[in-house]
């Protein structure tokens, strides 16, 4: 066989096997099942590539989405979380950031929601990340509060942990929020789009994030390798809710750069964030015990 044909067939290889991956995730639920607003028109196919490592990531959103992984009614613990993955901006690294933390979360009680949002900064995007993925993350959070019942969730339990662009939207949520409007034709537009808490794994453009008084809880990890905006960033973020007297926790790994996520290589202390996460979770009182006592 040719070097070409080889190098079509692994590209194929790849892309049946990424396939195959997100074929066996529970099924995704729009968002807007009606189209989201903002992205009348748009009929690209959704784009899907698979890396060398075996990461999934995806491009051409336009029917934002999220996947929920629900713990059994027996285990849950009525936390839930949206997990929002990172590709800054113009793509969805789906795997790493978002399919792993969300079993490891319902693995531990966690009912978690994997966010599939447009892409702002995408060759020939029309969308924004103020605008258009804020809307993705405020309506997955009101989403996942209108259907809190039926998923064994305590509605003020609902957070957001996000990875690098997703960690800026994340961040975006808990501050651009509003209160429930009762009487919006859109039952899921009725609830509330605050979110309890927040994680804010290696999150891009700090310099955005406006802490105040009214800011939820946070959760910060990222690596000391990881670039100067990010590495010394969080620290300053750590400090902005220091001074906002908000309660805050800060984990800088030394070994670590960006983009760790959850994968099976993460070696060392870096690879015990999640761990760190859920024990934060039951220092806030969201959750009532250790995690890794969870039944």
């Amino acid at each position: 066989m040719k070097p070409t044909h080889l190098l079509l067939a692994g590209v194929f290889t790849l892309a049946l096997l990424g396939a195959m991956i997100v074929a066996t995730e529970p099924k995704e639920i729009l968002l807007w099942p009606n189209g989201a607003p903002g992205s009348e028109g748009k009929t690209d196919p959704e784009k899907m590539r698979v890396t060398d490592q075996g990461d999934i990531v995806l491009s051409s959103v336009h029917k934002p989405s999220i996947t929920p992984y629900i713990p059994t009614a027996q285990k849950s613990s009525g936390v839930a979380v949206i997990v929002i993955p990172g590709g800054g901006h113009s793509e969805i690294w789906i795997s790493h950031e978002g399919y792993n933390p969300a079993r490891w979360l319902m693995e531990h009680g966690i009912a978690a929601f994997v966010l599939k949002y447009r892409l702002a900064k995408e060759k020939s995007s029309t969308y924004t990340v103020d605008k258009d993925e804020l809307a993705d993350i405020q309506r997955a959070i009101r989403l996942v509060r209108s259907r809190a019942n039926e998923w064994h969730i305590d509605t003020s339990k609902i957070g957001a942990i996000g990875f690098s662009a997703g960690g800026e939207l994340a961040g975006l949520a808990a501050m651009r929020f509003s209160q429930s409007d009762k009487n919006a034709v859109d039952p899921v537009d009725r609830e509330g789009d605050r979110p309890n808490f927040q994680g804010l794994i290696y999150p891009g453009n700090l310099n955005r994030l406006e802490i105040t008084k009214a800011s939820p809880p946070a959760f910060i990890a990222g690596g000391y390798q990881d670039r100067a905006d990010i590495s010394e960033g969080i620290a300053q973020l750590y400090l902005k809710f220091k001074q906002a007297k908000v309660p805050a926790e800060l984990h800088i790994y030394a070994n670590v750069g960006h983009g760790f996520g959850i994968r099976n290589s993460n070696k060392g202390a870096v690879s015990q964030w999640p761990e760190e996460f859920g024990l934060w979770l039951a220092d806030m009182k969201f959750l009532k015990e250790d995690p890794g006592k969870a039944k």
